[in-house]
């Protein structure tokens, strides 16, 4: 059965239940203690400090708004080991990865997608993620045919959220060439789409989406080298309004390819022919000149940053501390889900900087002195942009997405509020930080545990077992 199928704050007839917390991050700072009020919609309707009146749930944290992960890819979680098997003699970049990618898409059925996808959502959940954009483009069978349902493996994820019990922003991936200027090839044939047949796709999957308040639908061309200029024009003619997610300038021998193609870089060229807008995500976006830099940041758009595995990929490092000077938003994701650790995301986005200017100080702005607190608020404001969920924030309007993060753990031990975020960012252990989540005023992870986590492992389990062989 789905995670928060019943009310877990008061009785079921009560018009709004009330939610204590002994430590609560409100937009204007901590309240200890602070309390909100929640309607049967799972919207924030009141939002205060001090002690509530005979409190539905009392929450003896530190409780901090649930945080967007921008850019899964839930398949993916079934590639951790096997992906990182390097080849004596191949360069070990990104394009030999993929390959074994590729692999695992045209063995992955839709049981064995929802199955990847609600462990991976349980996982998210578990260290403080209260929604998630799922970039998704395996969209057909192994041969490459249309399912019965052309929304198969989307209602698939769907599904998969349902269970888990996270808020959900679909990003059904248009995929049309395999490169600029080339024919797919064919071992991406389960996610090439027509332009017509995605556009129907897309909005099938809207007529779902009024039934499910946690569900929102976007577009996601998937990059410049996978879709042509003609396509991307016609779908945003089509789509004039929604998230639209995209990758871009994740690696130089990309940003190469598109200039030679289309006559500029990517950032660079959506800047001057698209004209990016607030509701662009642009993922990735690592390799970019001052200019491209410079007017991404203007432009509103959210950057998308997935730094673990743009580690993993060796692709390269966001300039963060000169993007957060030109004013740019960003948001955080887990992409090839190889190590789903929201902290972690932060932690290396940081540690980046730091390696590079060998400084501390890079990202933060006069008179801040948090830089946990820092990545924290960038990252909740521009995710909940780039999802287009009511989140981001302990505020009357928004929904109740709450993280309560335990104050007996070690990692905790001798903090105050002001320090919390950065014990909790830059600490080693906040897998088991996390111990209670809430979406949409519904309690889905309690005393650190889901429900439905051991299920989920032992369908995975199942799985990699069966792919791979192992005994």
């Amino acid at each position: 059965m789905p995670v928060g199928g019943d009310p877990v704050l008061g009785a079921r007839d009560a018009d709004e239940r009330v939610i204590e917390a002994a430590h609560l991050l409100l937009r204007s700072g901590w309240a200890s203690p602070g309390h909100v009020s929640v309607d049967r919609r799972g919207m924030i309707v009141a939002a205060a400090a001090g002690p509530a009146r005979d409190p539905h749930l009392r929450l003896e944290g530190y409780v901090v708004p649930g945080l967007a992960n921008v850019h899964s890819h839930a398949h993916h979680r079934g590639l951790p080991g096997w992906a990182d098997r390097l080849r004596p003699g191949e360069p070990a970049t990104l394009w030999s990865w993929r390959e074994t990618m590729y692999r695992h898409v045209l063995a992955l059925s839709p049981e064995d997608l929802e199955a990847y996808a609600t462990l991976a959502y349980i996982e998210m959940l578990r260290r403080g993620y209260t929604s998630v954009g799922e970039f998704h483009y395996v969209h057909h069978d192994p041969e490459g045919r249309r399912y019965a349902d052309p929304a198969e493996m989307s209602v698939r994820i769907v599904a998969a959220a349902r269970e888990a019990g996270i808020a959900l922003t679909l990003l059904p991936v248009l995929y049309t060439s395999g490169g600029v200027g080339r024919r797919p090839q064919p071992d991406q044939r389960r996610f090439t789409t027509a332009l017509d047949e995605y556009l129907a796709l897309v909005e099938a999957l809207e007529l779902r989406a009024p039934s499910d308040p946690l569900l929102r639908v976007g577009v996601a061309p998937h990059s410049l080298r996978a879709v042509t200029p003609v396509d991307l024009a016609q779908l945003l003619r089509a789509r004039p309004r929604g998230p639209v997610h995209i990758h871009a300038a994740e690696r130089t021998e990309e940003v190469q390819e598109v200039t030679a193609g289309l006559g500029a870089p990517p950032i660079a060229w959506l800047l001057d022919t698209v004209g990016l807008d607030e509701r662009w995500c642009v993922i990735h976006a690592t390799h970019m000149t001052g200019a491209e830099l410079a007017g991404l940041a203007a432009s509103g758009a959210v950057a998308g940053i997935c730094p673990l595995t743009e580690a993993n990929l060796a692709d390269g490092r966001f300039e963060l501390a000169a993007y957060r000077r030109a004013g740019g938003r960003i948001a955080v994701g887990t992409d090839a889900n190889h190590c789903i650790e929201l902290a972690g995301e932060l932690r290396m986005l940081e540690y980046g900087q730091r390696l590079h200017s060998r400084r501390r100080e890079t990202l933060l702005a006069p008179r801040e002195r948090s830089v946990g607190e820092a990545l924290h608020r960038l990252a909740l404001a521009g995710g909940a942009q780039a999802l287009a969920q009511p989140a981001g924030a302990i505020e009357v309007g928004a929904r109740c997405d709450l993280v309560e993060l335990d104050r007996d753990h070690p990692a905790l031990a001798g903090q105050v509020p002001e320090t919390v975020l950065d014990a909790w960012v830059f600490s080693s252990a906040s897998e088991t930080i996390v111990r209670t989540v809430l979406v949409g005023g519904r309690e889905v992870v309690s005393a650190g545990r889901h429900p439905g986590e051991e299920e989920a492992r032992r369908r995975v389990d199942a799985v990699m077992r069966a792919h791979h062989g192992a005994g």
